[in-house]
């Protein structure tokens, strides 16, 4: 049985009430959840001698091919010097290729190689197959919900850009 506390309604809209155990209960499931949506993919990378922060990477320029490091480095939220170390490997490993910019030389614009992109595949693969998986077995409405939840969790900042994204319709 569901944990469900639904206040009195409010303007026709049922006010959700939850109890500190409730968002205990919640915080552990996206736990163990995030656990298991990054197990398949980080089995891929370990393999290859990589972690999170080169999946990220590579997942970011696949989305926005010919982005630039600045770019990159605001969607992710981590340090110049940590993103190049990150860059420095793929690049060096043929899985990203920088570009300098035609209208600005001081840019780097990032794509990936074929081997970064097929390194890509495999873990969206990875990953979708999951997501899939429990998104049937939720339904349409519980994955609905699970967006909004996700969206409403987001700073705005970050909720910019995941709708940059999204617009993007890549």
């Amino acid at each position: 049985m569901a944990d469900k506390a639904v206040g009195p309604s409010a303007g026709g809209e049922a006010l959700l009430f939850l109890t500190d155990e409730q968002l205990r209960k919640g915080s552990e499931a996206m736990f163990f959840a995030y656990r298991g949506f990054t197990a398949d993919p980080d089995r891929i990378l370990d393999a290859k001698g990589y972690g999170r922060a080169h999946h990220r990477a590579i997942h970011f320029i696949h989305r926005s091919p010919a982005t630039t490091v600045n770019n990159l480095l605001a969607i992710l939220g981590v340090t110049k010097q940590s993103l190049n170390r990150v860059l420095r490997t793929l690049i060096e490993d043929g899985l990203v290729e920088s570009r300098v910019g035609r209208a600005d030389k001081r840019e780097r614009h990032l794509h990936l190689t074929a081997k970064g992109a097929e390194l890509e595949r495999a873990l969206s693969d990875a990953q979708r197959a999951r997501m899939r998986s429990a998104y049937r077995a939720a339904g349409a409405e519980a994955v609905a919900g699970f967006r909004q939840v996700l969206e409403a969790m987001m700073d705005s900042e970050q909720r910019a850009q995941y709708q940059g994204l999204r617009e993007s319709g890549k």
